[in-house]
């Protein structure tokens, strides 16, 4: 079970003792966008989370289920310029999405993210055509459920991959969130 401390006025510590450089510990912000809501969690490094939905709480025990083990605390001076690179991205996509990021996954699932990585912006791929990036017995579900289980939406462009004959396939965030980046990434 995590502990959740919705604060921003925590005393300042050394960085030693800092909660945000301790083991096991996520600052957190929750912002606006087109998209609904946007949840941007970092490590005391990187960036581990971004999540989209529609309301905070949703959003935050949807991070608390992804990181059971993990004191989460709601810091937005600590995420304040990974939450505004995000919603630039959102609003522009064209200008790419630049974090150093903390993958949590499998081996597998890790894979998959990287190759993900690497679609470029305004461009869509098959599950299929993504299972063969990974390896000739890469099997196109197991490719979709690394998808679904991808902990950082956006930076990792799920989003990008589609049906083999172009339809949209499910979306963790809804299909609806998924057509909208397509669209704002097809049309720059």
């Amino acid at each position: 079970m995590n502990l959740i401390i919705k604060t921003d006025a925590l005393r300042p510590q050394s960085p030693q003792n800092s909660p945000s450089t301790a083991a096991g510990v996520l600052s957190y912000a929750v912002a606006d966008c087109e998209l609904g809501k946007v949840l941007v969690a970092r490590s005391a490094k990187r960036v581990c989370a971004i999540l989209l939905g529609d309301n905070a709480e949703e959003l935050e025990a949807d991070l608390a289920d992804r990181f059971p083990h993990s004191t989460l605390i709601a810091r937005e001076t600590m995420v304040k310029n990974d939450v505004a690179k995000v919603l630039r991205f959102i609003a522009k996509p064209s200008g790419g999405l630049q974090l150093t990021l903390d993958m949590h996954g499998t081996p597998f699932q890790r894979h998959v993210w990287e190759k993900l990585k690497a679609i470029a912006v305004g461009r869509t791929v098959s599950y299929t055509e993504l299972a063969k990036w990974i390896g000739p017995l890469a099997n196109p579900r197991a490719v979709a459920g690394a998808c679904a289980a991808n902990p950082i939406a956006l930076a990792i462009p799920c989003y990008r991959v589609v049906r083999t004959n172009g339809d949209l396939a499910s979306y963790r965030w809804g299909l609806e969130r998924k057509r909208t980046l397509i669209e704002k990434e097809t049309t720059v």
